[in-house]
């Protein structure tokens, strides 16, 4: 056993990596054994690990909106089932008012005990009845209900509407998965699932995709022993702590305002103690509650806040609770960016987390919005289901002494996922890519020039319901010093019989055969 009251470098990278490679193996198994395209191609889903007391230790490079808020999910079990969390047990949640983003989103939680079978050398004060470490890993579902295919609706105003809430609900029960009462909380709802089968082959696949993670977990402690696997996890976080505060150190004082298509504002001020080395970041002032569905949860916009700063780290440190430390952030209740329940949210997690962080670069003048949204576009019937996001172009801005152009059709911020092989897409599902290419000088211009946005066409050969849930159509994604904006997204159908129906930010439309769907994705602003 390998103890000390401070981290050795050499163990603390090697511990910081070893945490990682957990998450990443944890993240491979989830790819390979899930059945959805959303987790299997176009990888939207995150997998992490937890200390104890559920904080965040380590993640791999998956979805930032995801992981910046997991921990909160992580906790919530904690506060709620307390004791009564036992070995063997799975735990499903995704109740955005408990540390969930939106409700496709779904966390399996697996709480991960000493094995009193390994050949572990335990300290005295060890508590084996106890979990000494969580993993979990969160999942979009395709469709988990609501009142359209796909569940992102663009025009639900209250939770109900946008699906099935599962809340620290026990999804395998000392080894025994608990299939029936799964299918049942699937469909006993107002707007039930309408692919309860992928739902269940997913989650199982979490579950799989945990167990690997308890299994490296438990072979780190007996290779190196439970304290000191522990006493780096918190090593790894203090490193992540200080590495954000000399981000701090060259920081100013900063505000925006960022108005959103629907005419929400989102005011934030950040404050810089340079004797504490904190940041103060103040939502007060933000647009209150919404009645459509931008509302982001706390936990989303505690996640867009952690993502910024952990970008400005040059060190290659694992996102995790560390990282929070030096940050004091104040977010009124009852406003748009923690809302009360039942406030519809599901745009809140993959728009509204958008704006907060270009917001948020806005105030710091590190960088030019991006793109702002996620294009979030889905379409289904009975029988089919599909969502996806759609990239566009990065703001141009400063690192250091460096200052950049944007990037071209990339998924931006919050998001991280991919878009689905056109041959699966088409494999899969009754609908053609009719073409996705580059949209030429839709980026702002500027010293530095904001990334092109793109343009995807979708062809129908069913009828089906399609939805696009999506932002930058009104007001355009800002330049720095000067520069120019980047160009507002479109959206429209163009019709089998040669009509053209132009759409706004959010819509739903009955497409027929024939029919094509085109959305003209944001350019990324410019910076000068």
């Amino acid at each position: 056993m390998y103890t000390t009251s401070q981290p050795d470098p050499v163990r603390l990278e090697i511990f910081k990596n070893l945490y990682q490679f957990i998450a990443e193996q944890m993240g491979i198994v989830l790819q390979n054994t899930a059945a959805s395209v959303n987790i299997k191609e176009r990888l939207d889903f995150s997998c992490a690990i937890f200390d104890g007391s559920g904080l965040l230790v380590a993640n791999a490079p998956h979805i930032p909106v995801h992981l910046g808020s997991m921990s909160e999910s992580v906790r919530s079990l904690i506060n709620a089932v307390g004791e009564g969390i036992k070995p063997g047990n799975v735990y499903l949640s995704n109740n955005p008012y408990n540390g969930g983003t939106h409700l496709p989103d779904v966390t399996a939680i697996t709480p991960v005990f000493l094995d009193i079978n390994l050949d572990i050398n335990l300290d005295i004060n060890a508590q084996v009845s106890s979990p000494i470490f969580y993993v979990a890993s969160r999942g979009h579902q395709a469709d988990i209900g609501g009142i359209t295919p796909g569940s992102m609706p663009p025009h639900s105003t209250t939770i109900l509407e946008e699906g099935i809430i599962f809340d620290n609900f026990i999804l395998v029960e000392q080894g025994d998965f608990q299939e029936l009462k799964v299918r049942e909380h699937l469909l006993n709802h107002p707007y039930p699932s309408r692919n309860p089968d992928k739902n269940i082959a997913d989650f199982k696949a979490q579950i799989a995709a945990n167990n690997r993670g308890v299994q490296e977990l438990l072979k780190m402690v007996q290779q190196y022993g439970l304290e000191t696997v522990q006493l780096y996890m918190q090593f790894v976080q203090d490193n992540a702590e200080e590495s954000v505060r000399r981000a701090i150190d060259v920081l100013k004082d900063g505000a925006f305002c960022y108005e959103m298509d629907n005419g929400a504002k989102i005011q934030i001020s950040v404050k810089i103690n340079q004797e504490n080395r904190t940041a103060k970041i103040d939502f007060s002032g933000t647009s209150a509650q919404l009645n459509n569905n931008f509302n982001a949860p706390k936990a989303v916009t505690q996640a867009a806040v952690l993502y910024v700063f952990r970008t400005l780290v040059n060190d290659n440190i694992p996102l995790n609770a560390g990282c929070l430390k030096p940050l004091e952030i104040i977010i009124p209740q009852g406003c748009m960016l923690n809302p009360i329940y039942p406030a519809a949210v599901v745009a809140g997690n993959v728009e509204t987390s958008q704006t907060i962080v270009d917001a948020l670069y806005g105030a710091l003048g590190v960088m030019a919005a991006s793109q702002g949204t996620m294009n979030n576009f889905t379409f289904g019937n009975a029988k089919y289901q599909y969502y996806e996001t759609i990239c566009g172009g990065s703001g141009a801005g400063i690192s250091g002494e460096i200052q950049f152009n944007g990037t071209d059709a990339v998924h931006t911020h919050m998001t991280n996922s991919l878009l689905t092989d056109p041959e699966v897409l088409e494999t899969r599902y009754p609908v053609m890519v009719e073409s996705f290419n580059v949209r030429e000088n839709s980026g702002g211009k500027g010293k530095y020039s904001g990334g092109d946005g793109v343009i995807r066409r979708i062809k129908f050969l069913e009828p089906m319901t399609a939805n696009i849930l999506s932002g930058h159509r009104v007001v355009p994604p800002f330049g720095l010093n000067g520069a120019e904006p980047g160009k507002v997204g479109k959206n429209w159908v163009q019709r089998e019989n040669g009509t053209t129906e132009v759409l706004g930010s959010t819509a739903t439309v009955e497409v027929q055969p024939g029919d094509v769907f085109v959305i003209e994705t944001p350019g990324g602003g410019g910076f000068s």
